[in-house]
This record gives structure tokens, sequence and C-alpha cells, in this order.
């Protein structure tokens, strides 16, 4: 059977085993996972937060990752801004990036989740409004969340991937795992 893991990647977490790039060290999966054989699939950007998959399963680990298979991505985003109608409805048909149009999403603004604290905190300004969307995707461009909402006018300042697949981090704290089955 394929060993799955979720992991919960806390904000500034590289994703991968080692720090290969100059500069300050970051901290990476092996700071969190001393696991052998298993991989991400997937990528999460160092900003982002949230359900990193790891694996042990090549072939499972292209069924997640591989943009073919159109596995849904659900995020939580913060933006800046108060989106209309117009905006989310935009999201819902697919926007035109520089790399092309998306696919539909699903978007709708939610409550302010209750969320572990980012650290470092996300900037407050009390003059620029913000709130919260529920966005899911089915595909894994570069960055595609932050582009997509920056596409309608709403940046985004928190970033979250809360479920992919049917997997998701409900109830695993930031920086640490747990083993799942690898049925989706």
């Amino acid at each position: 059977m394929p060993r799955l893991i979720l992991f919960n990647k806390p904000y500034g977490v590289l994703c991968q085993f080692s720090n290969e790039r100059t500069g300050p060290p970051r901290p990476t999966l092996a700071d969190f996972i001393d696991l052998p054989g298993v991989y991400p699939a997937g990528r999460l950007d160092l900003d982002s937060e949230g359900l990193l998959l790891l694996t042990d399963d090549g072939r499972l680990q292209a069924r997640i990752a591989d943009p073919k298979f159109k596995m849904a991505k659900t995020y939580l985003v913060q933006v800046e801004g108060d989106p209309d109608e117009a905006s989310l409805n935009a999201l819902r048909k697919g926007v035109v990036l520089k790399d092309g149009p998306t696919l539909p999403a699903e978007a709708e603004r939610i409550p302010t989740p209750d969320l572990w604290p980012r650290d470092p905190p996300v900037r407050f300004r009390k003059s620029v409004a913000d709130c919260w969307l529920r966005l899911t995707i089915r595909e894994g461009r570069n960055r595609q969340v932050r582009r997509m909402t920056a596409a309608v006018g709403l940046p985004t300042l928190r970033l979250i991937r809360w479920r992919i697949g049917d997997w998701s981090i409900e109830g695993i704290a930031p920086g640490t795992w747990r083993e799942a089955s690898s049925k989706s």
C-alpha cells in the first residue's frame, strides 16, 4: 500500500528536503518530516501555507500533481479589498492570465475562518478592507491563485491550501503531519 503523508506546511518553509540556495538558510521539509522515501506531490510556494501531500508512490504522486487529472484543490484566500459579485463571477468563469485563460473556478466569499496565527503576521492596514474567499481550482499553474485574485483586483494577502481531492488539513496543526489512506 502506498504511503501518503498529509503535512500542514507553515509559511516560509521550502517544499523540498534540502536547502541548496545561497543566502540565509530556510526551513525545509526535512525540519518537519523524517521519513525516508517520501516526496512532495506538487508544490506550495514559500509564502503559502497549508496542505502538502507527500508519497512514496510515483503513480500516486503523478495522479495528485499532474494537471491532466484535474484534481480539485481548495484554498482559503485572504484578499485585499471587498469583492463584488462581478469579481467572483470572473473567477467562476475563468480569468485570462499572461499564460492563457484559466479553467473556471469555484469561488465564494466566506466568514473569517478560525485559523492559526501566521508567523510573521499579515500586515494589517486600518484603511484597507480585506476578506476571505474559498477558491477551488483544477489546475496547478505557478502562483495561479495569487495571479487569479490579482487579475480581478483582489491581491492575495494570505493563502492556505485547505484541501486536495478528499484530503484536508483539518485538525492538523502547522508544522505537523499525519498518515492517511491513499484512496481519494
